[in-house]
């Protein structure tokens, strides 16, 4: 019975959740009038290779008015030449420099507030260092949707397909998480976004005192204020391939391992409503594997079991296929059944040691 229970819930929110994002349509870039000034926020610490490869991309969109800051986050390597080289040739980037301090330690918060502080416009559009935009439209498809009570909109950033298990793992966990707060924010829930690429207003950050409430917590410049600020009215999303913003995925599973525990130190500080739903959601999926496996062990009946796990099946296909090809990665389809058993057991193991995990801190 409670077998059956965890396949209804987990059923649940595929169709009338994550559905949801099956059948928006996007906007094409060649459709996007967009005129007012934006400026692009990136804090950077000790990334002066990846700064090199991608701050072009950056400087180079086609958009008429918009400044770069970057926040020269103390670094130890040659970040800071390559900034003074490119302010040469950019009059549109903007540096802010913060010097290493014996008695202040501080972490990406802080580096994110002064970025905030320094830009010269209303519209604030975050990326990451080590992130590249896929296309010249990228701003402008972002900030299409301020219009009206619109002041966040939430976009996504995939990770680059690389060989090997961990790199289809990861690429996986990207799209379940991006499939769960795009889709809920359509329905109405938003409760986090990604610092890779969103947007939100300049004047909404300081009416709601910025990081305030959650500047003890190192992680959570992005999902938590998105948390604490999103509603139904004032939450956009943007999926289209040429606003997507692409990242480099960790190649070690302990570096992997480092990343997703920061994270999870964020999800403590979510609103109460949203830990019980998503809790219910992860619970669910996790319990189908969990109860499927004690099943089979106790020899329950093989035809009942495998008719419920491949109906399951169908219907993650049926509306996750066209997700992943809106997403930028159908490919993890051929290998879903292995990867969405690994994803679920690796999710168990995670958020147990998260539990745990007191020291949390950004590089």
């Amino acid at each position: 019975m409670l077998f059956q229970v965890a396949f209804l819930i987990h059923v649940y929110f595929i169709i009338f959740r994550h559905a949801r994002l099956r059948s928006y349509k996007e906007t094409p870039a060649g459709d996007v009038p967009v005129a007012h000034p934006v400026s692009v926020i990136i804090c950077a610490r000790n990334e002066e290779k990846n700064l090199e490869k991608n701050l072009p991309l950056v400087l180079d969109q086609d958009y008429s008015e918009f400044e770069v800051v970057v926040v020269n986050d103390c670094s130890s390597d040659d970040t800071d030449m390559l900034l003074r080289r490119y302010s040469a040739s950019y009059p549109n980037l903007k540096v802010v420099t913060i010097n290493e301090h014996a008695r202040f330690k501080h972490g990406k918060k802080f580096a994110v507030t002064l970025g905030i502080k320094a830009a010269s416009h209303e519209y604030l559009l975050f990326t990451d260092a080590d992130c590249f935009p896929a296309s010249r439209d990228w701003i402008r498809l972002m900030q299409q949707h301020f219009s009206g009570q619109t002041e966040i909109v939430l976009g996504y950033s995939p990770y680059i397909k690389k060989g090997g298990f961990l790199n289809a793992l990861i690429r996986l966990e990207t799209f379940y998480t991006a499939v769960n707060y795009l889709s809920f924010a359509l329905c109405g829930r938003p409760y986090m976004g990604v610092g890779r690429n969103m947007s939100y207003r300049k004047s909404l950050f300081f009416r709601n005192k910025g990081f305030a409430s959650h500047i003890h917590i190192p992680s959570g410049d992005d999902d938590l204020f998105v948390n604490q600020n999103a509603t139904e009215d004032n939450t956009s999303i943007e999926i289209n391939a040429g606003s997507q913003v692409w990242s480099e995925p960790k190649t070690t599973f302990a570096s992997y391992w480092k990343q997703k525990i920061r994270h999870m130190g964020a999800g403590k500080a979510y609103k109460s409503s949203d830990k019980w739903l998503l809790t219910i959601q992860g619970g669910a999926g996790i319990l189908f594997y969990l109860l499927l496996i004690v099943l089979i062990i106790l020899k329950a009946q093989w035809w009942l079991l495998l008719g419920i796990y491949l109906l399951r099946l169908l219907i993650q296909t049926i509306v996750y296929y066209p997700v992943m090809k809106k997403l930028s990665c159908k490919d993890l389809m051929w290998w879903f059944p292995a990867l969405d058993l690994s994803y679920n057991f690796f999710t168990i193991v995670l958020s147990i040691v998260s539990l745990f995990k007191k020291k949390i801190k950004w590089k």
